[in-house]
């Protein structure tokens, strides 16, 4: 039995600032998924780096706040049949150049560190992401 879920999608900086925002809802929707929730905010260094507190003892978590931080992005809950399986699949891998063709980090990313879209890695996390920035819907 298919199990509708939900996952947590960021349009990041550099997308938003190539006009990509439509294309990649349009992926979302083709794939199945329901946009159920989205805003487009500037998040501070602050929200950035409490949204990506798990990786603060990485070596690229200040880029990555920085990076986060640099313009508007686009949150979104998305909705469906095992979604972040599904939204995970879409994106492709992290690095754009090990991504499969069709992916939105092969197809729109232009590195590793811009590469277009964050999306929620297990169940838990997603409910946890999606409370973060709509918390109404957790």
């Amino acid at each position: 039995m298919v199990t509708t879920t939900r996952t947590l999608s960021i349009v990041k900086p550099d997308a938003v600032r190539r006009s990509l925002i439509g294309n990649i809802f349009n992926r979302f929707e083709q794939a199945g998924l329901n946009i159920i929730a989205t805003n487009m905010i500037h998040m501070t260094q602050e929200q950035a780096k409490q949204f990506y507190i798990i990786h603060k003892d990485r070596p690229f978590y200040n880029e990555l706040v920085t990076f986060m931080s640099s313009g508007p992005v686009v949150v979104s809950v998305l909705e469906g049949p095992n979604a972040v399986k599904m939204n995970r699949d879409l994106m492709g891998a992290t690095n754009p150049s090990e991504a499969q063709a069709g992916t939105i980090r092969h197809d729109l990313s232009e590195s590793i560190g811009e590469n277009s879209v964050h999306g929620s890695d297990s169940d838990e996390n997603a409910a946890t992401e999606i409370r973060f920035f709509f918390p109404d819907l957790a």
